[in-house]
């Protein structure tokens, strides 16, 4: 099951014009979220909240912008602080969409979302998978949480929240700005303003940030064997010819992250939160290195062989980032201990 095409639609990202018919629905996606957005503004429909402060993770465009590394690192970095913190999905791309249940590292990415399962592996935090992240909140903070960060969440207007962070493709931004399916947009660009902290991802090269943003790196140096064994180096795969695999929302950016260490990709591009087969890695020329990301290695554990390698990532911001919103959340703490939180942030 996937979420979206391997590419998405060419005037998304570039100057050609938008089909009449995009453009009619986009109008009507448009009316639709913003009536659900102020039906929760204006308390028409009930929103949920643990008591404990939440932290959203999302952006405002259709596919991937980096936002699984930052919760990673989001987590570690709370856990350093002395916070237990559990992170709520809806987990997108699993069979069971309907099912709440909670997810560890040995869960089954095809039940419970290859992003938490990915999120378990590399934190060991609380994972709790709900399309109502409100109650999945609240589960967590039962579990013994004080603090739930909620992945993809920034539409889920159902869970109330008291930090936002927007996460930007710094390469792609918002492309046309138009709402989908005219453009890339789930809400329009001004909805960005409401957020607490632009994280915007500059991938493994780097690219310019605006006032007010905060520059996220994509650290990729290291390839772990898929079936156990001692890490090897990205760059020892310099003047090699690979098999590149990616079903991301921008499988392009995986792929210029391994040219960059002079690697001779051959590229497999596959639709975001593809449920993966045997079949799949049949490419004739078995005797290349297949490295993929680790986000599609979850769904690859069953069949993989010993030309398999996962390509971690992680996620550096400024110190300065990490002051500012540590005292953000310490500051919603303390509100919620005397009670004179809301935890209703409305955008």
């Amino acid at each position: 099951m996937s979420k979206g095409p391997v590419n998405p639609p060419a005037y998304w990202y570039g100057d050609l014009p938008v089909p009449f018919g995009a453009r009619l629905l986009s109008g009507v996606y448009g009316a639709v979220s913003g009536l659900r957005r102020r039906a929760y503004r204006k308390g028409w429909l009930k929103r949920g909240h643990p008591g404990v402060p939440v932290l959203v993770v999302g952006n405002l465009t259709a596919g991937g912008a980096g936002k699984t590394p930052l919760t990673i690192a989001l987590v570690e970095r709370l856990r350093a602080e002395g916070w237990n913190p559990g992170v709520a999905s809806r987990g997108y791309g699993r069979d069971d969409a309907g099912t709440a249940r909670w997810v560890d590292s040995k869960s089954d990415a095809a039940l419970s979302g290859d992003e938490p399962v990915l999120i378990a592996q590399r934190t060991g935090a609380p994972v709790r998978v709900d399309k109502d992240r409100a109650a999945a909140a609240k589960a967590l903070v039962q579990a013994g949480c004080d603090l739930v960060i909620c992945d993809d969440g920034l539409q889920h207007y159902r869970l109330a929240r008291d930090i936002e962070i927007e996460v930007v493709d710094g390469r792609r931004r918002y492309g046309n700005g138009r709402l989908l399916p005219a453009g890339p947009m789930r809400e329009l660009p001004d909805r960005a303003q409401a957020c607490d902290f632009r994280v915007v991802n500059v991938g493994t090269g780097g690219c310019d940030t605006g006032f007010g943003e905060w520059s996220m790196r994509l650290v990729a140096d290291m390839a772990d064997p898929m079936l156990g064994g001692r890490p090897r180096k990205v760059g020892s795969f310099s003047g090699q010819r690979v098999h590149a695999v990616a079903g991301i929302g921008d499988p392009e950016r995986f792929f210029s992250t391994l040219r960059e260490f002079g690697i001779a990709v051959v590229p497999h591009a596959f639709s975001d939160h593809h449920q993966y087969q045997a079949s799949d890695f049949e490419f004739g020329s078995r005797e290349l290195p297949v490295l993929m990301t680790e986000k599609d290695a979850v769904k690859c554990t069953a069949f993989a062989d010993e030309r398999f390698y996962s390509v971690p990532v992680r996620a550096e911001l400024p110190e300065a980032f990490w002051v500012s919103l540590l005292d953000r959340i310490s500051a919603k703490a303390r509100e919620y201990r005397d009670g004179r939180a809301s935890g209703a942030k409305t955008a």
